[in-house]
């Protein structure tokens, strides 16, 4: 067959014409040169702001540089993850506020996604009742601004509650405990020989994954998985509770228990968090469900017709074909409301959640009166999430559209 700019001849030799370079054009000059002057324009611009800046800061003797970071920060921080205390200098204090965005912002994106997956399947059911229902909670969390819903989660339903000896178990095991001081979950605990446990569960996770793609490689020549990888993958896992148990098992979980007026040991989420989280996780499933419901519902009827008449059930039909192909729609939208729900972490200041604008873009710039530096970092942080989301999930998306169907 022939391929286009392929010719033949007389006797049959294929001749393929060289490529050749198209010259610069007059036109195609001109543009390099416009572009090239606008650049210089924009530099110009912002290099006159800058020492336009620096002369006005100087001649009213404004402190600038970085070097505040390096002080004591002289505050306390209600919701900390890692060591601090008001010696902490306030690099130290940022790392907390940007410890407390991400954790808060990381649980509301796997809340939301979890929840706006089943939503959004909702919606595309048979049953009138259950998609109605979808239908309803997406129409009321949509046209609710995120900040009515945060102040109602917090003022009406999280600050009413009753105190620790009246606490809410909520699992009925007497582990994890609600009431208004927060919310109380069990904590790891890491003793002695911790290390080697998570050392040998790296390597046990980095080993499994590489035996997986092999079997399953051999899976998709021979149509079923070798005996060896199951045994190889049993061993991995024997040699896993070997190592911890001849460490004696080094991690264990801190219960909280109630003693006096409040309750000792395990995590505790301040109402804030809980707050933030619950509100946040709920506003972005709404609007994940509407991405999954309009991704499922591109893929073709005839796929899923098809998928049946081979004689495979609803939940295979859905596994095997329907979600495959739709997440290839449903990714791209889906980044972006994941950055969406991280810039939305902004909004827990309103309620006193220690976030990275409530510490750094309020109390820092308080205290330190330089804001130009203290707002070139907090705008900069959040430019560099939003930027890290975006790139795992363009990331993500390149995979799967050139594999066709995600990895397993």
């Amino acid at each position: 067959m022939r391929r286009k700019g392929e010719h033949h001849t007389a006797e049959g030799a294929l001749v393929i014409p060289t490529i050749r370079s198209r010259p610069l054009s007059a036109a195609r000059l001109r543009g390099y040169l416009w572009q090239a002057l606008a650049l210089l324009l924009v530099l110009a611009f912002l290099a006159f702001i800058a020492r336009n800046a620096a002369i006005n800061m100087a001649r009213l003797n404004i402190n600038t540089g970085f070097g505040f970071l390096t002080r004591p920060a002289g505050f306390a921080i209600a919701q900390h993850f890692i060591s601090y205390d008001e010696a902490s200098s306030y690099f130290v204090a940022f790392f907390v506020a940007l410890l407390n965005t991400v954790i808060i912002a990381a649980v509301a994106i796997v809340c939301a996604t979890m929840l706006g997956f089943v939503i959004g399947l909702a919606r595309l059911s048979s049953n009138r009742l259950v998609a109605a229902t979808a239908g309803a909670y997406v129409d009321l969390i949509r046209n609710v601004p995120l900040l009515l819903q945060l102040f109602y989660w917090y003022f009406a339903v999280l600050r009413p509650l009753p105190g620790p000896r009246q606490s809410l178990d909520l699992l009925h095991l007497h582990i994890a405990f609600l009431n208004a001081r927060g919310l109380f979950v069990p904590a790891p605990m890491f003793e002695p020989g911790s290390g080697a446990v998570l050392l040998a569960l790296l390597v046990a996770l980095a080993l499994f994954s590489l035996l997986w793609r092999w079997a399953r490689g051999r899976r998709e020549i021979a149509g079923r998985t070798p005996r060896a990888a199951w045994i190889a993958l049993a061993s991995l896992l024997f040699a896993f509770l070997a190592i911890a148990a001849a460490e004696g098992w080094p991690l264990r979980w801190e219960v909280p228990v109630l003693a006096g007026f409040n309750f000792r040991g395990g995590l505790v989420l301040s109402p804030e968090f809980v707050a933030m989280s619950v509100a946040l996780s709920l506003y972005g499933a709404a609007y994940i469900a509407e991405i999954v419901r309009a991704g499922v519902a591109a893929v073709p009827v005839g796929q899923s017709e098809a998928a049946r008449a081979l004689g495979m059930g609803p939940l295979l039909v859905a596994r095997k074909v329907i979600v495959p192909q739709a997440l290839r729609i449903i990714l791209p939208p889906l980044a972006g409301q994941y950055i969406l729900l991280t810039k939305n972490t902004t909004l827990a200041a309103a309620i006193a959640y220690p976030d990275l604008m409530l510490i750094f873009g309020g109390t820092v710039l308080n205290q330190t009166g330089q804001p130009l530096e203290v707002m070139i970092i907090t705008i900069g942080t959040y430019l560099a999430l939003s930027f890290a989301i975006a790139a795992a999930m363009n990331a993500a998306n390149r995979r799967l559209r050139r594999t066709g169907t995600p990895r397993r």
